[in-house]
């Protein structure tokens, strides 16, 4: 969700770029004050994304055979007693 308050901001900005800005930087400082404003966010590129993916999934594998392990050792102990 985007928080209503980055949006005022934005807006607020844009008015600002517009009345105090030539016609030809309008574009250079728009992508420049959103460069900032997604610099502010907590945001990850795809490739990161994916790839802490993988390590999780490899993390839930890993989780799960250990959960095996000790279930078959408790019922070995178990049953030995």
């Amino acid at each position: 969700m985007i928080d209503p308050k980055l949006l005022e901001d934005f807006g607020a900005k844009m008015s600002a770029l517009l009345a105090n800005s030539p016609a030809r930087d309008i574009e250079k400082n728009a992508k420049a004050m959103l460069s900032g404003m997604l610099g502010k966010l907590d945001v990850v590129t795809r490739e990161e994304f994916d790839i802490q993916a993988q390590v999780l999934a490899r993390t839930r594998e890993r989780l799960q055979a250990l959960e095996a392990r000790v279930d078959a050792l408790e019922k070995s102990r178990t049953g030995g007693q």
